[in-house]
């Protein structure tokens, strides 16, 4: 496989936020009657946040503010988290230097709104590292679909086939997959990841990326 490019997924991969989603939509969508269980967040996990507070808004609709409206409520106190707190994956900073060191195109795909993605990328400071931030919310449809890889991969310039992407998820991983590129799986050193649709696996970011090619 020629690699030419690295394409991240950003929740769970660049920071460690999948609890902020979670602490964010109980918050807001609370606040306007939502009774939220775990079996009904269980289904909405790998959502866009557009589909997030439409299933909720399906479930239980409230009243007085549209959809959109509050949606970017949930989003604006994400990122007030993730401005916050200490959510850094610890070593990617130097992970994603040394790629574009070694003249790597580097591209973020995710299914969280652009400003999500901005404000993580200001926080990591490591925006001038990436040649292409893509968001699912100027897709048709989110990951599984594999429209965001696509669209990263064109912006990039290169073909999926010289691309692989670096997920956490089984939805992000067949999105990237669907798209025609080799995967990783980042595991954040938990051992009971084993996602056997992944080429290859990452458990720490300090290991580098070349370790992983080898194997």
């Amino acid at each position: 496989m020629a690699l030419k490019a690295v394409i991240f997924d950003m929740d769970g991969v660049l920071v460690d936020s999948e609890g902020f989603w979670a602490k964010a939509e109980l918050e807001v969508f609370s606040s306007y009657g939502v009774q939220i269980t775990d079996e009904l967040a269980a289904q909405t996990k790998y959502m866009t946040t557009k589909e997030v507070t439409e299933f909720w808004y399906g479930k239980f609709p409230w009243e007085n503010l549209d959809v959109p409206s509050v949606e970017h409520e949930v989003v604006s106190k994400v990122i007030e988290l993730i401005q916050t707190e200490n959510c850094t994956m610890s070593g990617i900073q130097e992970f994603v230097k040394d790629l574009k060191n070694k003249e790597y195109k580097i591209g973020l795909a995710t299914n969280a709104p652009l400003r999500v993605a901005d404000a993580v990328l200001e926080k990591l400071q490591i925006r001038d590292y990436f040649d292409t931030v893509h968001s699912s919310e100027f897709e048709e449809q989110g990951k599984p679909h594999p429209a965001v890889y696509l669209t990263a991969a064109q912006k990039l310039g290169i073909s999926p086939e010289h691309c692989i992407a670096i997920e956490d998820s089984h939805s992000g991983l067949k999105a990237a997959k669907a798209a025609g590129m080799k995967t990783i799986v980042f595991t954040n050193n938990d051992q009971s990841i084993d996602f056997e649709q992944a080429d290859f696996k990452i458990k720490d970011f300090k290991e580098g990326l070349l370790p992983v090619l080898i194997h």
